[in-house]
């Protein structure tokens, strides 16, 4: 008898993607969680887990709030009814917060980058962005220095405190 091909495992909650560069890349001044517009084929690939956020940005158009260039590859069981894999999608702000974030964004050298796609306990997918100012070449090399004489720091007293 022959078997059934076994379906991808779906996601109901939890982490699709993240976008772990930009906190490298930039200094995150601000968070916030929007709504995104998706549609069937597009949820249902986001719950197979393999959605790429590491190239989009998110952008204020036309009064509405856009998320750019993120990759949600193709359902593969769906059939015509596909969509396209890096399509703008329409991201859900209030008026208020949409408002501010153009100011912040036309004020200059900031930018909103995605952090984090998520299913929140509803089940329903979340986007985590967040009010970005590019970091330079040196701060870069300064937060790595930083972070390694943590480690440093933390693993010396680690030792000391045994012997």
């Amino acid at each position: 008898m022959a078997e059934k091909p076994k379906k991808p495992a779906m996601l109901v909650s939890g982490t699709v993607a993240e976008n772990r560069r930009a906190r490298f890349d930039y200094e995150i001044l601000d968070t916030l969680e929007a709504g995104i517009m998706l549609t069937g084929t597009e949820v249902k690939s986001l719950r197979t887990g393999k959605a790429q956020i590491a190239e989009s940005y998110a952008s204020p158009e036309r009064g509405e709030l856009w998320l750019i260039n993120a990759h949600i590859p193709e359902y593969l069981q769906a059939n015509r009814f596909n969509h396209e894999e890096r399509r703008p999608r329409k991201l859900l702000v209030s008026k208020k917060e949409l408002a501010r974030l153009t100011e912040e964004v036309q004020r200059g050298g900031n930018t909103i980058v995605p952090l984090k796609l998520y299913f929140n306990e509803r089940g329903m997918a979340k986007l985590l962005i967040g009010l970005a100012k590019g970091r330079k070449n040196y701060d870069k090399r300064e937060l790595e220095r930083d972070r390694d004489w943590n480690r440093d720091k933390a693993r010396i007293m680690k030792e000391g405190g045994r012997g």
